[in-house]
């Protein structure tokens, strides 16, 4: 979306002009509207989902789109910490007993669904604080901080898809928050050499020290082997993620469970392109090719067929 002018007619100022909020069919479209107008991982989840429960993935992503960008798409980080806060404020209106109703397409289309589905504050807001530690961190020192991060940055989604189908029991929820983060973590790992070009090194620094690594290592190419070395442990770290996520992928039926079979499976083609690449990710991105996507796609249909 472009954010100029999304705030431009629904951001603070306007919602302050704004005489009436729009209707809960209104706020409906606009979700939806936003959510097709984007090809990502959390929409593409909703294709899997059956037709009555897309609305509220719908509002959900409308949430989540919004605080991304929010927080990235500013190029102000003053700008963004305020504009969060604000986004954050919205929200919790939500759950305040007596607050004015919601004004934000978005937030007319949510309220609903929270109260539908009995989400929590959390994860929402867990979002929003990534979102806040983007404007002012980018290392990581340890894996535990890495995690940490990842902990508020992707696994609020997999929360909030597994209320959706009333299934976050805990055990449940912490398969999801497994492969949730091992996706976030697979991403950095692919993506070292285009963070670096936005001043971000998500690989933790007491890795880097391990194999006697500094961020002028980061700028090379071909990756030096004490790279290798190093980016190998991680993925291979990851890899362990993934491993303590899959029971998860085999337990929810029909098409969710599909869904989660490929992100499963993406998350670890993911980590196979960067270790068929000899882990050298700093002379050219890898990525996985579309056939193998098919073929992907293809195994986890079958597998779904299989086991029912």
């Amino acid at each position: 979306m472009n954010l100029a002018q999304e705030l431009e007619q629904w951001g603070p100022e306007a919602l302050q002009r704004q005489s009436a909020p729009p209707s809960p069919e209104k706020a409906r479209a606009y979700c939806h509207a936003l959510a097709t107008s984007h090809y990502e991982n959390f929409i593409v989840v909703g294709l899997f989902t059956p037709p009555l429960l897309r609305p509220a993935f719908e509002a959900i992503y409308g949430y989540c789109r919004w605080a991304d960008d929010l927080g990235d798409e500013t190029g102000d980080r003053a700008a963004s910490e305020t504009l969060l806060a604000w986004w954050l404020s919205q929200l919790d209106d939500l759950y305040r007993d007596n607050a004015p109703p919601p004004r934000h397409p978005v937030f007319v289309a949510l309220a609903p669904v929270i109260e539908r589905y009995a989400i929590p504050r959390q994860p929402f807001a867990d979002l929003v604080s990534a979102f806040v530690q983007d404007q002012h961190v980018v290392r990581y020192e340890t894996r535990e901080q890495l995690v940490d991060y990842c902990r508020r940055s992707a696994d609020p989604v997999g929360e909030l898809v597994l209320r959706l189908f009333g299934a976050a029991t805990p055990e449940n929820l912490a398969m999801s928050a497994s492969i949730c983060t091992g996706l976030q973590l697979a991403n950095f790992w692919q993506d070292v050499g285009r963070d670096l070009a936005i001043g971000r090194i998500y690989v933790p620094q007491t890795a880097m020290t391990e194999h006697g690594l500094t961020e002028a290592d980061f700028r090379i190419a071909p990756a030096s082997n004490a790279f290798r070395r190093m980016l190998a442990g991680e993925v291979a770290w990851t890899r362990t993620l993934f491993d303590q996520g899959k029971p998860l992928t085999q337990a929810l039926p029909g098409r969710f469970g599909l869904a989660l079979r490929l992100f499963h499976a993406g998350g670890v083609a993911t980590l196979d392109a960067i270790e068929a690449a000899d882990f050298d990710v700093l002379t050219r991105r890898p990525r996985i090719g579309k056939m193998l996507r098919v073929r992907l796609m293809a195994r986890a249909l079958f597998d779904s067929l299989r086991g029912r």
